[in-house]
């Protein structure tokens, strides 16, 4: 008897170191919410530092508002410069036809005074040959020694022999000869304004040239200035909307983290938790021969917790996935589960299998609600072919019940 207590308590021991590191589904652990919030002042730190630099290429591009004003400025009175000197070539222009024609008037009316003059001249000319011949004066010395028209007529008054008739035929030459030297003289005058105002329009037309490359190099720089302010306000911008959408993330992992806390805290304060999924029970035609809790375990004959249900039914049963998942155990451990499998559902919730007598999937398998995985058998610590299912939530073990179809 006493024998039989001391195997009893030995399988105790050995039972409950199974049950502590052998028995509990494997999972990828998922941050904390802690680490999360952790994470998202990280990111809200450098956030910060980005909206810093946001502000400060702002406060340059501020900074540099008036020069970029004064380009703006400067650039208008150089364009309305241009449309000004526009109009003076265009008035200049029209002073160059002006004068052309005027010169073509006055060349027009020379040439007409011109011929007047010469047949003038040539009367007079033909009188005095005639005078000479008759030997009254000798009119070809004051004729042909004079330096100018002026000169000419300054000789001729001083000639006291003329006649009155030869008077008149002189003051028609002296105002024929007036005529032409005016007429001339205006029009190297007007030639002169021409030349000036061709130097002008030359001179318009080059100014004009020169303020057409300041306005060309101006808008070339402020654009520059532009372009160089919108690219680091873009850049940055664009750090910061993905920042943004970091933290977004990370705030939705936030929520998603303290729901599975809460889940886990009911879990571990014995309560099931809420899953959203379909579940559907591993075994058919099975009884409960266990419940999930406290009990008096059939072989150490002790009360103790017991993480599950078993589902008796015959030896050889199909067992099936209850949920869809990735098989993270499919093993054998003596002294306790026997072959076993479990599945991490990947919400939070995994489940177990044990005291199979084989099972046909492999760890890192994927498999779908309803698939085979083994099939029912009594390995391990068992007193008969039975199914224990378990159903775990954050490594905590709740009633399975909660949640299959019976």
């Amino acid at each position: 008897m006493k024998h039989r207590k001391s195997i009893r308590a030995l399988i105790a021991l050995v039972l409950s170191a199974v049950l502590v590191t052998g028995m509990l589904p494997s999972s990828v652990r998922a941050a904390s919410s802690t680490e999360i919030k952790a994470a998202i002042q990280d990111l809200k730190k450098e956030n910060s530092e980005i909206q810093a630099q946001i502000n400060a290429i702002r406060s340059r591009y501020d900074a540099n508002a008036s020069e970029i004003q004064q380009l703006v400025d400067q650039k208008d009175a150089i364009d309305q410069e241009i449309v000004l000197l526009n109009e003076q070539i265009i008035n200049i222009n029209e002073q160059v036809a002006a004068y052309a024609q005027l010169i073509a008037d006055i060349q027009e009316q020379l040439e007409v005074s011109q011929m007047l003059l010469d047949n003038l001249s040539e009367k007079n000319r033909q009188r005095i040959q005639a005078m000479e011949e008759e030997g009254t004066v000798s009119y070809w010395e004051v004729l042909f020694e004079a330096s100018s028209f002026t000169d000419l007529l300054d000789r001729l008054n001083m000639v006291k022999e003329i006649a009155a008739s030869d008077q008149r035929r002189l003051k028609e030459m002296e105002l024929a000869a007036s005529i032409v030297e005016k007429t001339r003289q205006e029009m190297e005058d007007n030639l002169q304004e021409l030349e000036q105002s061709r130097t002008d329009l030359a001179l318009t037309q080059q100014t004009l040239e020169e303020r057409r490359d300041d306005s060309d190099d101006l808008l070339r720089e402020l654009i520059a200035k532009q372009e160089e302010f919108q690219a680091l306000l873009d850049e940055s911008e664009a750090a910061q909307d993905e920042l943004m959408q970091q933290i977004a993330k990370k705030e939705k992992e936030l929520k998603e983290a303290q729901y599975d806390e809460y889940l886990a805290k009911l879990a571990a304060a014995g309560n099931a938790p809420p899953s959203n999924a379909t579940w559907v029970t591993p075994v058919s035609g099975y009884t409960l021969t266990s419940p999930f809790g406290n009990r008096l375990h059939p072989v150490l004959g002790v009360y103790r917790m017991h993480n599950g249900i078993d589902m008796a039914c015959p030896k050889g049963t199909p067992i099936y996935a209850t949920r869809a998942g990735k098989v993270t155990t499919a093993s054998y451990q003596a002294g306790g589960a026997g072959y076993y499998v479990s599945i991490n559902h990947l919400d939070g919730f995994s489940s177990i299998y044990m005291h199979m007598t084989n099972y046909v999937v492999s760890a890192g398998q994927t498999v779908s609600q309803g698939q085979l995985i083994g099939y029912v058998g009594s390995t391990g610590i068992s007193t008969g072919p039975h199914l224990h299912f378990g159903i775990s939530y954050a490594g905590t073990y709740v009633n399975p019940l909660a949640y299959i179809y019976r």
